[in-house]
Formats: structure tokens, C-alpha cells, sequence
């Protein structure tokens, strides 16, 4: 196993031992189970940025650095395509949803699996190695001998990859292994316990990926503290939708909440029943 916090500032090395430049990122192909690398980044002279096709050029790999197959001037350069994604980029400290534990990671390394000649992206560090991993591996063995010393166990926590969603990036851009449909699937109050513990810029990433149906459950499964305020950040027409769907006391509930404008507008935006019936009980 290989990691990506290992891997980075190593030498890229042609087949003529000649060093053309240091590994600065990994590219991943979105459309699989567990990503392979498929292009290489890495800075020359100067700190000029290149890229380069992984399975073109790639000969060997290890913690120590990479060896190319063909010479310096040999080498012609690629970009990065539509559904690659840079590991160090994109991924490295990054939030993202644990669909399978139902809660909101920070990633901390990346842990990659060797298979033949191909490197594939097996799943995230979130836990105290990968932050020891990515100051310095010493530090990281170092922590783990003394813990050992003191009876005391420090395990790896790697989350397959196939289990996490993206949340930083833009989603209608970047689709990994498992699309928001993982989050489909769970219980509304689940849903609504991922929600909380994001910002409102990811709360609403992760709330386009709902249907109606699915929002309106799990507005009503949140805190109340949260609820009032999820609906302020959604566009009008949608927030009122919503709250036409819901039950007409939960939904008076949060319209109390509401600033003045925003309740009126919203108010104003449903069916006139709907709207009625929460006006009645406001009243109360």
C-alpha cells in the first residue's frame, strides 16, 4: 500500500536516471468502483507545472519516487480531462459525507493500492495517522511505537472510497464512484443529521441531489434551530414548494421562524390553501 502523502515531492525520474521534476499530484478517473491513477503531475525546473498520461509513461513506482519509460525530450505532455480529478487538489482536506457511517469526515491522506503496473485509489484516511502521515512518517511511526509501548492501539481509519461523496467541488462537474443517490437511500433523519453538520454552501450541494419528497422529509426530521434557516438559504420558488409539501403545523413551525419578507414571500408563492391554512395557524 502506497500513500498519497508519501508519494508527494518524491523524484520523477526518466529512463535515462535523469531527474525531470517532483511528483505534485495524482489524477483519478471518476467513472470507477476504486479509481486508477490515470495522469501524473509533477514540477520541473522552475516549478513548471506538467502532466503526463500515467499508463503511457509510468514504468515503476514506489514510496521513493517514480521512473519513467522513455526520455526527457521523448515525453509529450497532456491536460487534464473532464472526468479526472486531482487527488492532492481536490480531495486532500476536504469535507466529505460517510454515507456508510452517516457523518461528515475532514480527509486526511489518501491511501492507494498497488496492482501490477496500475495504482488505483482504495479509500480516505480521516483519522489522527493520516494528519501524523502528512507532517512527517516518522512522526507518525514514532506516535504509534509509544502508543504500542503503553498498550494503547492506534488504528488506521480508511473509509473505501466507494462509500464517500464530494462535496467541495462543484457536483455537476465532478461525479465520483457513488453519486448522491447513497444519500437517496438513507433514513430522512440521517439525512437531516449529514445536513446539520455542514455549511450552507454544501448543505445546499448536498440538497440538489434530493427530490422533493426526500428535502421535505428530512427539513422535518432537523433541529429546530436548523430549520428556519435551511429554508432561508433556498431560492423562493423552491423553499415554497417545500413548504406547501409539509405537514401544515410543521410548516408554521418554520414560517414563524422565517424573517418577515421571507415568510410573505413565500407565503405569497404557494397555493393559496396552503398558504391559508399556515396563515390560520400563525394565528394561533
Amino acid at each position: 500500500m502506497l500513500y498519497l502523502s508519501q508519494m508527494m515531492g518524491k523524484p520523477v525520474v526518466d529512463t535515462e536516471g535523469e531527474k525531470i521534476g517532483a511528483i505534485s499530484d495524482l489524477a483519478i478517473s471518476t467513472g470507477e468502483v476504486f479509481p486508477r491513477i490515470t495522469s501524473l503531475a509533477f514540477q520541473g525546473p522552475g516549478k513548471v507545472p506538467f502532466m503526463i498520461s500515467w499508463r503511457k509513461y509510468v514504468e515503476t513506482f514506489d514510496e521513493d519516487g517514480i521512473v519513467l519509460n522513455a526520455e526527457a525530450h521523448d515525453i509529450r505532455f497532456s491536460y487534464l480531462q473532464p472526468d479526472e480529478v486531482l487527488l492532492a487538489r481536490d480531495l486532500m482536506n476536504r469535507q466529505i459525507v460517510d454515507t456508510q457511517g452517516m457523518k461528515v469526515v475532514r480527509v486526511n491522506d489518501l491511501k492507494l493500492s498497488v496492482s501490477g503496473s496500475q495504482l488505483r485509489l482504495l479509500g480516505a484516511e480521516v483519522g489522527t495517522r493520516g494528519i501524523l502521515r502528512g507532517l512527517a512518517p516518522w512522526l507518525e511511526r514514532a506516535v504509534v511505537a509509544v502508543a504500542k509501548l503503553f498498550g494503547k492501539k492506534i488504528d488506521e481509519q480508511i473509509i473505501a472510497w466507494n462509500y464517500m461523496d464530494l462535496l467541495d467541488r462543484d457536483l455537476s462537474e465532478v461525479q465520483l464512484s457513488v453519486t448522491h443517490k447513497r444519500l437517496d437511500e438513507l433514513h430522512p433523519a440521517d439525512v437531516a443529521d449529514i445536513l446539520e453538520q455542514l455549511d450552507p454552501q454544501q448543505r445546499a450541494n448536498v440538497f440538489q441531489h434530493l427530490d422533493d419528497a426526500q428535502a421535505t422529509e428530512a427539513i422535518s426530521e432537523m433541529d429546530d434551530e436548523y430549520q428556519a434557516d435551511f429554508i432561508e438559504d433556498l431560492d423562493d420558488a423552491r423553499a415554497a414548494g417545500l413548504l406547501g409539501d409539509m405537514d401544515p403545523d410543521d410548516a408554521a413551525d418554520i414560517v414563524r421562524d422565517l424573517s418577515y419578507e421571507k415568510a410573505e414571500t413565500l407565503l405569497r408563492l404557494m397555493g393559496v390553501e396552503d398558504a391559508t391554512e399556515i396563515r390560520r395557524l400563525l394565528g394561533y
